[in-house]
């Protein structure tokens, strides 16, 4: 799903590899990415918001944020441990 309004503060390129390292935690079945409710139905008409959109989100709203430092965290937050 594409933005409508982009305010990634550190440049399309980046923004490309932080997707893709999202998208990647999502096909990694080592990570819980289950995706998350959301009251935003006329974005999300089933009320859940894919992993990648809602951490892409969070990035946009945060542009202070080292993004790198972000994925290393979610990565560990995320990871399941047997």
């Amino acid at each position: 799903m594409q933005f409508k309004k982009r305010i990634y503060a550190q440049g399309a390129e980046e923004e490309r590899e932080i997707r893709e390292a999202l998208h990647q935690m999502v096909l990694n079945d080592s990570y819980n990415t289950s995706p998350a409710y959301t009251v935003k139905s006329a974005v999300y008409p089933d009320g859940s918001i894919p992993f990648v959109d809602k951490h892409m989100r969070y990035l946009d709203a945060n542009p202070k944020l080292d993004a790198h430092m972000y994925l290393a965290n979610l990565r560990l937050m995320t990871r399941i441990r047997v």
